[in-house]
């Protein structure tokens, strides 16, 4: 009784102006909000939003918008507060949602060129004509990894993941930490310079 008593004063004193008395009481809802944000963000969106950012979020809309706050109690704060809530989790999973689509979409249109034209998966595939093709399909191994060795670090395993670990371009832009379009001009770029390579490779042999 006495906790809520005094919970009640700091609401009185934090409706009078006090930010240090609305810090506190919001530090005071803090585990319980915490705990909320991870029941809703649940699933897989947990992987990509935090529920700590979700509580922060909410806790700077809330000192922004205390002003209009018209509850007289605690309970009536933490209901507010939950509401606040809610209107952040549902904007994470939207956006969520919205990127996920955006990705699907973007990977499509690098499978398919458009127009009539080849998809990029077989234009990095021709990439691979003799005599990388060759090394590719096992015949020379051997020069094959070496040639790899005179790519950049990222160009390298790029490539490696994509033509010899067969990954999809998206897990290899996760794994990167770069965008998917970012990785294809990569793996691009990388397919050249291993072509350009072995040519010089096998002229000298």
């Amino acid at each position: 009784m006495n906790k809520a008593r005094a919970a009640n004063e700091l609401l009185g004193q934090a409706l009078q102006g006090d930010h240090e008395a609305l810090g506190r009481l919001l530090e005071a809802e803090r585990v319980a909000l915490h705990r909320l944000a991870e029941r809703q963000l649940a699933g897989r969106i947990a992987v990509r939003v935090d529920a700590s950012d979700i509580i922060q979020q909410t806790f700077l809309e809330a000192f922004r918008n205390f002003p209009q706050f018209a509850g007289q109690d605690v309970r009536e704060l933490v209901a507010w507060l939950q509401s606040i809530l809610d209107h952040k989790v549902a904007g994470a999973i939207r956006d969520h949602a919205l990127l996920q689509k955006r990705n699907v979409s973007r990977e499509q249109s690098m499978d398919d060129s458009g127009g009539g034209g080849a998809p990029l998966k077989q234009e990095l595939e021709a990439d691979l004509s003799s005599p990388s093709q060759k090394a590719i399909r096992g015949e020379e191994a051997e020069r094959l990894s070496q040639a790899l060795t005179t790519l950049p670090d990222d160009q390298r395993e790029a490539v490696r993941l994509r033509h010899l670990e067969d990954w999809a371009l998206a897990d290899i832009a996760r794994h990167l930490g770069r965008s998917p379009a970012a990785t294809a001009g990569l793996i691009k770029r990388g397919m050249q310079a291993l072509r350009r390579q072995l040519q010089r490779m096998m002229d000298e042999g």
